[in-house]
């Protein structure tokens, strides 16, 4: 049965997690976004405690209840497809979404909700948002390439969303050189 991790958000969050268990003596897991699989046998309660402390001291979280896994699953599958995709994004979350986690879309959108305060659209946006930032950085492509790497019907859609979300166009935010961008598991 895999252990499911809050927080981890980037391949350095699998290197942290994964060290961290191999410095206390873990050396048969499997470290993915979001969990660990272990490949023969799962570690006795004192072990998983002192792995959870480790990882705790770390930033990240076991996450011991069915509904938490459930929202932290959605979260992983919205950044792995946002963050660590090269490909055009695909635009239909719903369908995504309830078909990669096996649950009725509203179901998980309720959930979502109730739990996170915001709704999964809103994630899904900032997380949208946060990658648009890296991209205009970086400075290396248009905004028309970016908003159509994003999945953005236009340019125009994507600087509206964009200054409804931070106050300032992508041209702004482009001069300004801003450095501020927020990590992706403080969204």
């Amino acid at each position: 049965m895999p252990l499911y991790i809050k927080n981890m958000v980037c391949q350095r969050c699998i290197l942290a997690v994964k060290a961290e268990a191999e410095k206390l003596g873990i050396h048969n897991a499997d470290v993915t976004l979001g969990q660990m699989l272990f490949s023969d046998k799962q570690p006795d309660t004192q072990e998983l405690e002192t792995l959870k402390l480790a990882l705790c001291n770390l930033g990240f979280e076991i996450i011991d209840d069915k509904k938490s896994r459930l929202i932290e699953r959605v979260k992983t599958l919205v950044i792995e497809k946002i963050h660590h995709n090269d490909g055009e994004l695909n635009n239909n979350w719903t369908e995504l979404i309830a078909a990669e986690l096996h649950y009725e879309y509203n179901y998980i959108s309720n959930l979502f909700s109730s739990i996170e305060g915001i709704t999964i659209e809103q994630f899904i946006i900032r997380q949208k948002i946060e990658k648009v930032k890296e991209l205009l950085f970086y400075d290396e492509i248009t905004l028309s390439e970016i908003a159509f790497h994003m999945g953005y019907s236009s340019a125009a859609y994507l600087t509206n969303q964009f200054k409804k979300i931070t106050g300032m166009t992508p041209g702004q935010f482009r001069k300004l050189l801003i450095k501020n961008r927020k990590a992706i598991d403080k969204l």
